[in-house]
């Protein structure tokens, strides 16, 4: 099957709404800091001719399907296997000062949902792995396997924001002491066992339980921490910014970021902005954007999307740092 009948890029035609008045200019570099399979890099070296990418992923499967995408715009792609809070380094290995426009769609990415030997959906049973770079790191079933009752608790709060969390803590550390947790389907199991019939009815008790493995899996509040900041500054004056994320933890770190870098600095009471105080980046969309009514509707997974985006409207000065 052709992967453009499996891949549908989320909020496409925004994103590119939003970045083209960056990527117009001559020699205008893009860099998607979350390639995936390469479905809104391929829109964009589509729409604009002269554009240069700059690709980067943590997962070699994916870097090796967009690559195979990409192929006809070879010469105006570098793709670079790397977290995206790598994206200052990335960016200098091109020899690039600064670029023009970035795209971060977050979150687990389609090719990692429909591969279930990867274990990041909890609807199919597989091994509990859950890195979305294979190479190198923790599973989850090692997570799983080697935490404390209290991490477990912690993560499950922090990053699945579980209101069962500590129940759920518990019931695995019971569950490890009599078989190893070695696959979703035992996992699953065993938080169904573990969650009253009346949330049940609420909602699959195993969703937020596997979301918070898999950022904790993958360090990605850590890195979108690092990432975003890292991004910002790499913008050239008139250069924009967009991101895509899936979940309330993600979208918070990137509104704070984009409203901390489109504040003034000046101190209160100052009668006169000094320009080194002023904001700069300027924030492109009101809020958070979501997904029309008609692509949730056509792509399911554009449903809890949340889009920002900012434009870098002066450079950085010395007083900056």
């Amino acid at each position: 099957m052709d992967i453009r009948d499996i891949h549908t890029p989320v909020m496409l035609e925004r994103c590119v709404e939003l970045l083209a008045p960056a990527l117009e200019r001559d020699g205008a570099v893009l860099v998607d800091a979350t390639l995936g399979m390469g479905g809104h890099s391929e829109a964009f070296l589509q729409r604009f001719d002269r554009l240069q990418l700059v690709g980067l992923d943590r997962d070699q499967d994916a870097l090796r399907i967009a690559g195979e995408r990409l192929a006809p715009f070879a010469d105006r792609v570098r793709l670079v296997h790397t977290v995206y809070d790598g994206i200052g380094d990335a960016i200098a290995g091109a020899g690039l000062s600064g670029v023009e426009g970035i795209l971060f769609d977050l979150g687990v990415s389609s090719l990692q949902l429909d591969e279930t030997a990867r274990g990041f959906a909890y609807a199919h049973d597989a091994p509990l792995d859950m890195r979305m770079d294979q190479s190198v790191g923790l599973t989850a079933a090692d997570v799983v396997a080697t935490y404390g009752e209290g991490d477990l608790r912690r993560i499950f709060e922090r990053y699945g924001e579980e209101k069962l969390a500590g129940r759920y803590a518990r019931a695995i550390i019971a569950a490890r002491k009599t078989a190893p947790i070695e696959r979703s389907g035992q996992l699953v199991q065993i938080l169904q066992e573990a969650t009253p019939a009346a949330v049940q009815r609420a909602g699959h008790p195993a969703k937020r339980v596997f979301q918070a493995l898999r950022i904790e899996v993958n360090a990605e509040l850590s890195a979108l921490e690092h990432a975003i900041p890292a991004a910002l500054a790499a913008l050239n004056v008139g250069g924009r910014i967009v991101v895509l994320s899936y979940q309330s933890l993600e979208d918070r770190l990137v509104k704070r970021a984009i409203a901390q870098a489109s504040a003034s600095t000046a101190p209160a009471g100052l009668p006169v902005e000094l320009p080194e105080h002023a904001p700069r980046f300027r924030p492109l969309v009101k809020g958070a954007e979501l997904a029309t009514d008609e692509e949730r509707a056509r792509n399911p997974r554009a449903t809890p999307v949340r889009l920002r985006a900012a434009e870098r409207v002066r450079a950085a000065v010395k007083e900056d740092a």
